[in-house]
This record gives C-alpha cells, structure tokens and sequence, in this order.
C-alpha cells in the first residue's frame, strides 16, 4: 500500500516488519507491544492506549475510550486481531478521528496472512476548528 503520507508509510513499514516476523494469529496486544518497539526502533513519538475524552453539550463524559496509538501527534493507529474488518471497525476509527479531530486514521488487521489485506487507511476533511489532540492523555500505568 503506497500513500502520500510519510508517517503513515513509515507506520505501515513497522506493521509489516512486525507481520513479517510474527505472522498472524496472536492477541492485538502483543502486537501492539511489538509495534510500539518498532516504532521506537524507528525514532518515531507516539502515545499508547491514549484517553480521549467524549465531550456532548459542555458535558464531559469519561467513558474509558482508548485509542491503540497516536503516532507523531497526527495519526491514528487502532489494532485488530479479527477475522475480516468490519464496518463498525472503520466506523470506531472514524469516530476516533472525529472526536481527536486528527486528520488519518489507520486501522491494521494483523489477522491476516499478508498484511497488505488488513490495511485500512481513513483520511478525514480538513475542519476549521481547534484541535482537540492536546486533551489526548496516555493511560496511567
């Protein structure tokens, strides 16, 4: 998968990486500790299993949404182990995206035997308001 979006192409090269060692079969979570090596390895910043905060009419509702990664502060990694993404998933992304009001969101099944077939890449347009990633907070240990 060829984008026009060097975080994304360099966040898609680490899940092949870790695809292409582990193979497919094992929990989302391994998975996410490997990428987030990778991700290491490669230099790149990002925030896991990050809270966001649901916001309706003033009210704030802590609902325990968490984000898999944030990667560079502009793009959304969520992780699935399943055995074909559904579209619930690309709707969770979307709505991520929506209440990060991130710009792209990438939603990787590793449940796959190439790991070309569980890439979804969801790009958002561009909303003339603040930016909501400064209320991402990582999860406390």
């Amino acid at each position: 998968m060829r984008v026009d979006d060097p975080v994304s192409e360099r966040v898609i090269g680490a899940c092949i990486e870790v695809h292409r060692y582990l193979g497919p079969g094992l929990l989302e979570s391994i998975y996410e500790e490997c990428l987030c090596r990778e991700l290491d390895l490669a230099g790149m910043e990002f925030l896991r299993q990050v809270v966001v905060p649901v916001e309706y009419k003033g009210l704030h509702i802590d609902v325990g949404y968490r984000l898999d990664l944030v990667v560079q502060s502009k793009l959304v990694v969520e992780l699935k182990t399943v055995s074909e993404i559904a579209p619930i998933h690309l709707a969770q992304l979307l709505t991520y995206l929506k209440l990060t009001n991130l710009p792209t969101g990438l939603l990787i099944n590793f449940n796959v035997p190439i790991l070309r077939y569980g890439i979804r890449r969801i790009t958002t347009p561009s909303i003339d308001r603040p930016l909501k990633s400064s209320s991402l907070l990582p999860s406390s240990p």
